[in-house]
């Protein structure tokens, strides 16, 4: 059974929308998830692309996914990895880290295709200033069963285990139906959750609303089915017992350091991205959109 729905806050940024569904008012955390957000479908024009400029991130990871397009990931490590569907980029912010996102110029030319998540995982007592760190990882388990297929993104599910770092007991997936397609929702974490990207799908026979974040009862098996067919998300972990705060783009246990974190990208005491060096994006002046905390 469905416990709650939490539905997106969406933004549309022109040539196409991003819908926000944590943190909201109604819940801030499923598992170690603290940050959702869905982009796409979308077809860009072409010349144009998606440009996310240097930005600083402390006290958590970020996990993108694409199921259409690619990206260009950069950070102040060094790192360089094209992103694009059936690999997970994982960038462990730790003690902090700077990035930047933007479509390749391959891409460009063609026009981008958008269509994929961004989520963020708050790092558990005792990790949050871990150093930081990326990965990219493509050699995921596949688990297929008649009409359904589901790609094992982080953690362990129907006995296949990720080779994805988890800080936290972590759970995501991609599953697609076909029509009549169906896959079982064990019991296998404190909390979960389950997001319809496409198509029509139901969770023990309740119809789940597009976009939109239905947070399940825990301790119960359920069945996720699809009569026409769908592309459905699986998140979720265990449960943390300190309370996470966010700000912008900082996560933390401690509000001191997330306005530590503040006053540091502000001076500029973050390191700069190698070979994306001349923007950034600057801290803002007011409330930002994501937010916990007055």
């Amino acid at each position: 059974m469905i416990g709650s729905t939490i539905t997106p806050t969406t933004h549309d940024l022109g040539q196409f929308e991003v819908r926000r569904v944590l943190p909201s008012k109604m819940r801030t955390m499923v598992g170690p998830f603290i940050f959702v957000d869905q982009f796409g479908p979308a077809q860009l024009d072409l010349g144009s692309g998606m440009d996310v400029r240097p930005h600083p991130h402390i006290n958590l990871a970020t996990v993108t996914w694409l199921f259409e397009g690619a990206i260009d990931h950069r950070d102040s490590l060094g790192s360089f990895s094209t992103i694009r569907p059936g690999q997970v980029n994982l960038m462990t912010a730790g003690k902090g880290i700077v990035h930047s996102e933007r479509s390749p110029t391959a891409e460009r030319r063609a026009g981008p295709k958008l269509y994929g998540m961004q989520t963020w995982l708050a790092l558990p007592d005792g990790k949050e200033e871990i150093d930081p760190a990326f990965e990219a990882v493509s050699d995921l388990p596949v688990v297929e069963d008649g009409r359904a297929k589901a790609i094992v993104i982080m953690g362990e599910l129907w006995g296949e285990r990720a080779p994805t770092t988890t800080y936290a007991d972590t759970i995501y997936a991609e599953i697609v139906l076909e029509p009549g397609g169906a896959i079982p929702i064990e019991e296998d974490a404190d909390e979960r959750a389950v997001m319809l990207v496409g198509g029509e799908a139901m969770i023990d026979g309740h119809a789940l609303e597009k976009f939109s974040l239905s947070v399940l009862q825990p301790g119960r098996d359920m069945t996720l089915e699809s009569k026409t067919g769908a592309r459905v998300m699986l998140l979720g972990g265990e449960a943390f017992q300190t309370r996470r705060h966010a700000w912008w783009n900082f996560v933390s246990s401690s509000r001191e350091r997330i306005q530590q974190a503040k006053e540091d990208w502000a001076k500029g005491r973050f390191p700069k991205v190698p070979g994306d060096e001349e923007e950034f994006i600057p801290l803002p002046d007011g409330q930002p959109k994501t937010v916990t905390y007055p």
